[in-house]
């Protein structure tokens, strides 16, 4: 069997891998054996796999492979931060984030090669897009940067805290690999990392946030930017699709029932944009029956972008008016902004299906 056939076991859940064993004509519990050598101990060798008889390790080489993301190039920051730049195929290149903080380190990953939306404010927008990526290649991103980091056994503890799908693409337009991956994210024989914090972080695709709601339980973000359909029409949009009122319902819905969950709304500040006293009271207004917590997200600037970030003491001030009205309000740190691996600079090596990223450049060519 060829190598492009054999299945990558990074893509089943353990659910999926007991069935896979099962067909193969063995036990159930080889799943987890397998499992553990995967994601506990970093193996992809079935030679290795000693618990496993000689036959079954044989077969497996026919029909199955453990294949992770290819390291093209390997990012450090000087903040700590790391960006790697990976390919997933002959053509396309995606981008993850790592970003250490005291107890807390946190993985960010992509679920797409590019992106189908174009928020006005995200270098990735301007990429294109090509396609989804499989459950494999998000949860290879986990694996590889397990890897690089240090597996449990060498330090006793997980290096790996929090995962947020917070790269590239629109997680919810790719629904059915992003939950099978997320599972894994959970599951105690991969990376056992608590469902609040896996973080799915979504520009606002209603549809898919239904499902979501019927099929998981992760932590959500939701890419608000904008207090009012107007402007956020502007910025995001797939807002004239799915406007705020409708949005907002639908995340009052996914949290119902789970008292100690809220919404995190990712608000990035653009100066004399979305900035101003009259926005902060607005979105007062809009989240006032939503339990929520609010990320004020500096804008990060990229090549050909118009917007500049707010400054300090304005960002303030807006914080300041919405924690007064009693929602949780925090200022995000930019992390990994001298590596372009700040929110909304990811942006990898798309072939873009969409032609997008060739209307930016006819565009920036018109204005020069």
């Amino acid at each position: 069997m060829s190598e492009s056939t054999r299945v990558n076991l990074l893509g089943l859940t353990r659910q999926d891998l007991e069935a896979f064993f099962t067909e193969m004509g063995e036990k159930a519990f080889r799943a987890s054996q397998v499992m553990k050598w995967i994601y506990q101990f970093g193996v992809d060798d079935f030679d290795e796999m000693t618990n496993l008889s000689k036959a079954l390790r044989e077969r497996l080489k026919e029909v199955a492979e453990i294949r992770l993301p290819e390291v093209v190039k390997d990012m450090p920051s000087r903040d700590g931060t790391r960006k790697w730049l990976l390919k997933v195929d002959e053509i396309n290149h995606i981008e993850m984030v790592y970003i250490p903080d005291g107890e807390r380190s946190t993985l960010c990953v992509s679920s797409q090669v590019g992106c189908t939306l174009a928020c006005s404010f995200c270098s990735t927008a301007r990429q294109g897009f090509n396609r989804n990526l499989s459950t494999a290649e998000i949860v290879g991103q986990v694996a590889l940067a397990t890897r690089i980091i240090g597996l449990p056994e060498n330090k006793g503890e997980r290096v790996i805290t929090n995962v947020v799908l917070m790269g590239m693409g629109e997680p919810l337009l790719n629904l059915d690999n992003v939950v099978s991956a997320m599972e894994l994210m959970k599951d105690d024989l991969a990376f056992g990392i608590s469902k609040r914090r896996v973080t799915l972080s979504t520009a606002g695709v209603v549809p898919g946030l239904e499902a979501l709601r019927q099929r998981s339980d992760v932590s959500l973000a939701v890419s608000l930017h904008a207090p009012n359909d107007e402007l956020r029409d502007q910025l995001v949009p797939l807002n004239k699709k799915y406007p705020i009122k409708e949005l907002l319902a639908s995340c009052k819905r996914y949290v119902e029932g789970k008292p100690h969950n809220r919404v995190t709304f990712e608000y990035v500040m653009l100066a004399g944009v979305n900035d101003s006293p009259a926005h902060a009271r607005q979105l007062v207004k809009i989240l006032r029956d939503v339990p929520s917590k609010i990320n004020l997200i500096p804008f990060n600037p990229f090549p050909g972008s118009s917007y500049e970030c707010s400054s300090l003491e304005v960002i303030n001030a807006f914080r300041d008016l919405i924690m007064e009205a009693g929602i949780i309000t925090v200022t995000r740190k930019t992390r990994g902004e001298d590596i372009a691996a700040a929110c909304g600079q990811l942006a990898g090596k798309v072939q873009d299906r969409t032609r997008r990223s060739e209307r930016f450049v006819i565009k920036e060519e018109k204005i020069a």
